[in-house]
Parts: C-alpha cells; structure tokens; sequence
C-alpha cells in the first residue's frame, strides 16, 4: 500500500495466479444458499395453492445467473491478481447481497420503476443493476489500489470535497418529505451523505495518525477532566457541528448518528484514553436535547420511539408494523416468500425496501436469520479490525477501522432502528437495502479494505530439492574429480 509496494511487480516479475482456497470454499456456500432462497421464493406461492403444478425451479434464473457469475469473476480476478489479500470479506458481502436480490425479487417489483431504453426495470432488476456495479467496483479498487498517498497526503482536500457536497446538497438537492438528501446532475442522481461516510473516514484517520503522539501524551486540565490540547480540539468540535448541522439542515438524524458515533470510536482507536469519548458523548447529548427541543423532525421521531402506538394508523404506524412483522416471524419465519406481503392490496411497511428491509426478512427467516444476518456484519467488522491490527502504520490501520466500523454502526443503527431499541433513522441497512448510492459507496469501502489487506506480492516458492538420484550422482562426479573442488594455485 505504499509507494514502494506499487514498485513489487516489477522487481519479482510477472505476477502469478494464487489459489484463494477459503474464499473458494466459502463462495461455495454462499452459492448453494442463493440458490436454496431462490427455490424457497418460488416453491412458496405453490404451497398456498396446491391446484399448481409442483417442480423444483428457481424465482428468476436470470438474476440468480447473473449475480453468481458476477461473484465468481471478481473471485477470478483477485485469483488471477496474484494479490495476498484477505479471503473472507468477498463471501460475507456477496451472502448478504444474494439475500438482498432475493428480498427484492420477492417484493412487489412496481416499488421501483425505471426505463432503460424500450426495457422497464423492476425493483429486482434495477437492484441486480447495483449489485453488479457495487462488486465491480470493489473488485477494481482491491486490485488497482496500490499506494494510499492519494488519501494520505490530500486529507484536507477531500474533507474540503465533504463540506462542499453538504453545502451543494442544501442549495441544489431535491427536496422529499421535507429533507433534502439526494443531489441529481443531468441523468445521475444520489446521496452525497453516502460518499461523505467514506471522505471523514480519510480524513479522521490522516488527522488522528499525524497528531496522535499529541493527543495521547499531552492534555489540558478543566477542573477534574482531561481533555487534549486546546488547539486540536477543533476537530472534534468541526465533528460535533457536522453532526448537528446534518440534523438541522438536511434533517438526517441517521447520517449525523453514524458520522459522530465513528468519529468517538476512531478518536478511541488513536488515543486509547475514554475521557475524550465521555466528552464527546456529552456533547452530542446536549446538542441533541437542544435539537429536541427546536426542530420538529427530532421531537417526532423521538416521540414515535417512546410510544408508536400512541399514533398506530399516523405517524407510529410503519415502527408497529415492523413490530408487528417480527412477532409473526417469531424463531425461524414463516419461511422466505410466505410473508405477509400485503394488506388491503397494500404493503404494511411502505418503505420495506429501504427503510425496513430487516423487518421483511425477520418475518420470513425469524430470529435465526435475523441473526445470521447481523452475524454477517459482525464479521466484515471483525475482519477490518484484523485488518487493522496488521497494518504498518497508524494511518492504515485508522483507515481500515473507520471503514469496518461504518458498515458495522450503519448496521447497529438501522437495526436498532427497526426493533424500536433507538430512534427511527433514515439509513440503510449496508448491502442489503434498496439504493444505489449505498451500494456504490459500501462497494468502495469493501475494495478498499481488500487493497489494505494485501500482504504484498508473494514471492517466488524456493527451488525444488534435488532428487536422491540426482545428489548421488553430484557426489560420485566430485570424488572422480578430486581437484574439482580444491582452490586453484594449490597441489
């Protein structure tokens, strides 16, 4: 990952193919469990009519084919990259994106419509459309991605590209439900916040890396509390207002949520000192009382939280359904496609594809894949802080961290969401949820935690020992020649 590591091919030669065996054997199950899900959604409506024929057949065989002929090429490709990187992140992405077509395919597809030329794409085409751009994109990055002086050396510049996208998106976003959250140039149109997660991420772990003998060792007392240096508590205030000014202006309670909760924990990561996260987390409390009190979208979402039952058929009604959706899946789901799907010709959750798409497969797969699923997550965490825990240098590892860490917080906090444990955020539930804008930008954060992965080019195996015949021979040819060994100019 350093400019000396871009120099590797050309010193060892030619980069060679290397078996990624674990990732082999893991796509492998992750394949037999798409293709099981696929058979479930088909074999469902069938079951409630036994007037229809019966036969194994899979929900759509395109989508199916094209999503693991999609996974089984980026595997290729980072065979054929002869990279050492690791071999577990792939799997557990491309499971939770096979069960993300598999929700969508099983939704109602008028959820989403889009025309492509004389084609009209549904809900599940447009999100295997995603997909394929998401894992395209990591696969580049984990195989192109050969030095970090890009990130390094231009913190400030991309944490200058953040604010501007904030300050683009309250002028000229499109405004929906009272938040402006999507930005559209010409034909293209999504979230900056989305790509903002990644920006601070850069910017964090340049900023934290070069100040962090600073911020560990010195401190500046205020009474019985420690806090760092006056001067380099800016950044942690320019966090505080970020997070706060999101709330206010865009109203994106989730956004705000996700970007201070990583900034606490990669402050934690830098520093190892807790005082300046107890710090923190006062401050965002006070500042969110504050927003309480004066902005409306905060009192409401807070107030659904406390009791949505007070408004069933209002404003709590899509948190009751979702609570409502778990009860019926209880321990192991009425099984995938044999939901509820509608009720009086409409969907209990309006926003199931988004907002609530845990809620859907909670009821389906019931608490045990509720589980599985936040297991999934657990370990794409788990592996960025081991990628972490290897890295060379502080920048690395921070970097590697905050990108595991946002994956792992934007999962905690829409499933907290969901299960009424917090306030309902507008996030998305990473790889899973409908949207391009995610996808894309959770497809970056995947390939560039495989680039920091990479152990290095591997080099070439040693020769092979000589046979026995072979070392026989050698000895008798010595001790024919007796001079052959003996310096010259003696006799």
């Amino acid at each position: 990952m350093t400019a000396a590591t871009s120099g590797l091919p050309s010193i060892l030669g030619p980069i060679r193919p290397r078996p990624r065996g674990r990732e082999t054997k893991l796509l492998a199950v992750v394949a037999i469990t798409i293709l099981a899900g696929s058979v479930s959604l088909e074999l469902a409506p069938r079951v409630a009519d036994p007037g229809v024929s019966q036969g194994l057949s899979l929900a759509n065989p395109l989508h199916i084919a094209v999503y693991l002929g999609l996974i089984g090429l980026a595997h290729l490709v980072l065979i054929l990259s002869g990279r050492r990187m690791d071999q577990v992140l792939l799997p557990a992405t491309a499971m939770l994106g096979g069960v993300s077509l598999l929700l969508m395919e099983r939704l109602p597809q008028t959820l989403v419509s889009q025309a492509v030329g004389p084609w009209k794409l549904g809900l599940g085409d447009v999100q295997l459309a995603w997909l394929i751009l998401s894992f395209s994109l990591a696969t580049a990055l984990a195989v192109t991605v050969r030095s970090d002086r890009w990130l390094r050396l231009y913190k400030y510049t991309w944490a200058a590209a953040g604010v501007a996208l904030l300050v683009a998106t309250y002028f000229l976003g499109d405004e929906i439900n009272g938040q402006r959250l999507s930005l559209s140039l010409g034909p293209i149109s999504g979230q900056p916040a989305e790509l903002l997660k990644v920006i601070l991420v850069v910017f964090l772990a340049g900023y934290l890396s070069e100040y962090r003998p600073l911020l560990v060792e010195e401190s500046t007392k205020v009474g019985p509390i420690s806090l760092p240096p006056l001067p380099f508590l800016a950044p942690m205030a320019a966090m505080w207002a970020i997070a706060l000014g999101l709330v206010i202006v865009q109203r994106d309670l989730g956004a705000a949520l996700l970007f201070f909760t990583v900034f606490l924990f990669m402050l934690y990561a830098a520093t190892g000192r807790p005082g300046y996260v107890i710090v923190g987390v006062i401050l965002f409390l006070a500042g969110s009382f504050v927003m309480y009190r004066l902005v409306g979208t905060v009192q409401t979402r807070v107030d659904i939280w406390i009791d949505p039952f007070k408004s069933p058929t209002g404003d709590g009604y899509q948190i009751v359904q979702s609570l409502y959706a778990f009860a019926r899946g209880g321990l192991i789901g009425t099984g995938l496609g044999a939901g509820l799907p509608t009720v009086g010709g409409n969907l209990p959750i309006p926003a199931v594809h988004t907002d609530f798409p845990l809620a859907a497969l909670g009821e389906e797969l019931g608490l045990v894949g509720v589980m599985a699923i936040l297991g999934l997550f657990l370990v794409v965490v788990e592996r960025g802080l081991r990628i972490a825990a290897s890295a060379a240098d502080d920048f690395r590892a921070l970097l590697a961290a905050g990108l595991a860490l946002v994956i792992g917080t934007q999962a905690f906090i829409i499933a907290a969401g969901n299960l009424k444990l917090i306030p309902l955020t507008g996030i998305t539930l990473p790889f899973i949820s409908y949207g391009g804008s995610s996808l894309l930008v959770n497809g970056i954060i995947v390939g560039l935690l495989l680039a920091l992965s990479d152990r290095g080019v591997e080099p070439p195996p040693p020769p092979k020992p000589r046979s026995r015949l072979t070392r026989l021979t050698g000895r008798v040819t010595r001790l024919a020649t007796p001079d052959a060994g003996r310096p010259a100019g003696r006799t």
